[in-house]
């Protein structure tokens, strides 16, 4: 087997190459684009051994789209630059993976709407983030002008909606925040522990939020967090929190992070400025940050009676949590009746 080089040096070659001649003289867009840890450019040599190989999605003009498909399947060669054209994994039999389609086609399909129409807030809540990541995160190869609209559309959520994220997301962590010293209490380490993992999780998740960046799904979702800039030593104090076998060291931990990020919402000047220190939990002895406070600065943004109607459930990501919903378009679709 060929040595691992990135799937994205690898398709890019792969298209300019074997898929450009086989499409031909006519305007289209092509890049690495959809499912897979190699579209966020995560893979690794690991990945070889699981869906991984020579790939691009080919968009063209729905009467170009049967051509460039009998194309493509005649034209393929077994190889390329050493890495097979077609492979399987699990229970998939091998077979080459260039997706032709329209844009509207391939959106449909990937999103389970079509993006290039209209995106209406009902799309941007019930949407994973990992399925946006997968339009807007991959490489490009070519672009008659169809698809880099899209991607902009795609790239982050409309103002509106993203200070509600940001409010539910908070929301998260005030209801649990005083359970981490309350689970302790009654001798439940392993409990505090959990909710302190929970907490930790929602952090992070924050932290992109307020970072205007979308999360991938669990498995990268530790990745996508280090790659943002953790100067105030944010990242630090979520590992002591996960890592602190006992309670005031879970809890010093935890509310230093969430000092770290009441700092980074007050740094992003959305909402007036709030008092990032920590504080008792009522007449309790648990230190929280007080969550609710970021809840209503951020909801007092939300002037968009369609967003704000919702209460604080939350988009898909924030309720659901399970990957056979999520990365299937046509079952977390279904979702859309929780926001009617």
């Amino acid at each position: 087997m060929a040595e691992f080089r990135a799937a994205a040096e690898v398709a890019a070659g792969f298209h300019a190459e074997v898929i450009a001649p086989l499409v031909g003289d006519i305007g289209y867009a092509a890049g690495l684009l959809g499912w897979g840890s190699d579209v966020l450019g995560y893979d690794t040599a690991r990945s070889m051994d699981h869906g991984w190989g020579p790939r691009v999605t080919v968009l063209v003009d729905a009467d170009q789209v049967e051509r460039v498909r009998k194309a493509v399947d005649d034209g393929l060669p077994d190889e390329y630059d050493g890495y097979p054209v077609r492979f399987g994994w699990d229970s998939y039999a091998p077979r080459h993976h260039v997706a032709v389609a329209t844009l509207g086609d391939w959106l449909t399909e990937r999103l389970g709407f079509d993006a290039s129409q209209r995106i209406g807030v009902e799309d941007w809540l019930v949407t994973p983030q990992q399925q946006l990541l997968g339009v807007v995160a991959g490489q490009v190869y070519a672009d008659d002008g169809r698809l880099a609209p899209v991607r902009a559309a795609l790239s982050w959520y409309p103002d509106q909606i993203w200070y509600w994220l940001m409010a539910c997301q908070w929301s998260r962590i005030a209801q649990e925040e005083a359970f981490v010293q309350r689970t302790d209490e009654v001798g439940d380490g392993l409990g505090s522990r959990v909710v302190a993992a929970r907490l930790t999780r929602d952090v992070m998740r924050l932290a992109l939020l307020q970072s205007r960046t979308y999360a991938p799904y669990t498995k990268w979702l530790g990745t996508a967090f280090a790659r943002l800039d953790d100067s105030d030593g944010l990242g630090s104090a979520l590992s002591s929190a996960v890592d602190a076998a006992s309670y005031p060291d879970r809890e010093q931990a935890l509310v230093t992070a969430y000092e770290l990020v009441a700092r980074r919402h007050n740094a992003l000047g959305v909402t007036d400025e709030l008092d990032p220190s920590p504080r008792p939990y009522f007449d309790r002895p648990a230190q929280v940050i007080g969550a609710d406070r970021f809840v209503e600065a951020c909801l007092a943004n939300v002037t968009d009676e369609e967003v704000k109607r919702h209460g604080l459930i939350g988009s898909i990501d924030q309720y659901v949590d399970n990957t056979d919903v999520l990365s299937n378009p046509p079952v977390y679709r279904k979702l859309t009746a929780v926001y009617r």
